[in-house]
């Protein structure tokens, strides 16, 4: 039998990182915000991308806000911060 070759990862022992939502709605909104997080330095990730926009009522109740913007809870403050600009903007642009 082989020897496994051991590889050295960097591991993270922060056992308190946990993905939180900060943002749902259409895919064209949640990829802006994914850009602002983006520019902002915050690591974020899409859900439901595909199948909220496709099939939306599949991800959320009436197909509102189907697809989502996930980042580290350590980043919460400064991700809400980006949302709440951006949802202000939207609303000052209707």
């Amino acid at each position: 039998m082989q020897e496994q070759q051991q590889r050295n990862f960097p591991m993270n022992t922060n056992d308190d990182i946990e993905p939180v939502v900060v943002f749902s709605g259409n895919i064209w909104h949640a990829e802006m915000v994914r850009s602002l997080l983006e520019n902002a330095e915050i690591e974020s990730f899409l859900i439901d991308g595909n199948t909220g926009t496709l099939a939306p009522w599949y991800t959320a109740g009436g197909g509102a806000g189907s697809v989502k913007i996930v980042v580290s809870n350590l980043d919460l403050k400064q991700a809400g911060e980006v949302v709440v600009e951006f949802e202000k903007n939207i609303r000052e642009g209707d």
